[in-house]
């Protein structure tokens, strides 16, 4: 199995003022001496000026020689190689692809729509040129296949209530989730000679037939939380009030008015709505 030969052709100015000075001095000598043979120098420094191969900073020029593959080229500059080469340019440059926003189903069978932001560049040319049919657009495909499977994995949100306590989520775990998503990438594109510089989940949400309900579930979560926050310090509060008073001997309650009272607060500190005070002038009984 061949893989890539770095080669670097002749000096490509040298060759210029030599294929230049060919041509135009044969056909001085031709016109002046009339010696039609000088034409021949004439036709093969016209065709050495097609040996030329110019080689732009970040990227590479992979030569071939009858389907065969000599080499690539990858420092820039002005070289000069065998005329009948045929070049291929492949960039080394960072590239940088924003996948389409696919509709697939989390770890928990719910639809969500993902996107991923993917920035990659090409390290071995010679599987890039000849072991993939075209290596942009195999960066594309797999790129969409690696989301795919990595949405299959893990679930969008951790819903504990449901026993699907999950360490690692897509909407949470964003570090966790980029590694993931980065080797798997490398394990596809690997193939292609393309190394993969990053990847990050770029648009994640739900579906848009479930995004309404996951809203309300959201929203519910969060006031269900708030509610047991808000009880736990009602709680907290009613027992200090009762052991201060205890402790102060302000004034003895029973049992019963003991309960009163800690219906009473707990009423006032739990309610959504200010409570309106009434004023009472009778006795504690009345």
């Amino acid at each position: 199995m061949e893989s890539e030969k770095i080669i670097k052709p002749a000096n490509g100015y040298l060759m210029l003022a030599v294929t230049l000075a060919l041509f135009f001095g044969s056909i001085f000598i031709t016109f002046n001496q009339k010696q039609p043979i000088f034409l021949i120098i004439t036709l093969l420094a016209f065709i050495g000026l097609f040996g030329f191969i110019l080689v732009n900073p970040n990227t590479s020029k992979v030569v071939l020689l009858f389907g065969k593959y000599v080499g690539t080229i990858k420092q820039n500059g002005l070289y000069w190689a065998n005329p009948l080469y045929k070049k291929k340019t492949v960039s080394l440059r960072a590239s940088n692809f924003d996948s389409e926003r696919l509709k697939v189903n989390d770890k928990l069978g719910n639809p969500v729509m993902i996107s991923t932001i993917l920035v990659w560049r090409v390290t071995d040319t010679y599987k890039a040129a000849f072991d993939v049919d075209n290596y942009e657009n195999f960066v594309r495909v797999q790129t969409d296949a690696a989301v795919r499977k990595l949405a299959s994995m893990y679930p969008y949100d951790n819903f504990a209530d449901e026993g699907h306590d999950e360490d690692i989520t897509l909407r949470s775990s964003v570090n966790e989730v980029s590694e993931a998503l980065e080797k798997e990438l490398e394990e596809r594109l690997s193939i292609a000679g393309i190394e993969v510089l990053e990847a990050r989940i770029g648009y994640l949400a739900y579906a848009q037939e479930i995004a309404s309900a996951m809203l309300k579930r959201q929203q519910a979560t969060a006031i269900i939380a708030a509610r047991h926050k808000i009880v736990q310090g009602a709680v907290d509060m009613v027992e200090m009030a009762l052991e201060q008073l205890n402790k102060k001997q302000i004034v003895e309650l029973d049992e019963e008015r003991k309960a009163a009272m800690v219906s009473n607060l707990l009423i006032i500190l739990c309610g959504d709505k200010e409570a309106s005070p009434v004023l009472n002038t009778g006795t504690l009984n009345h």
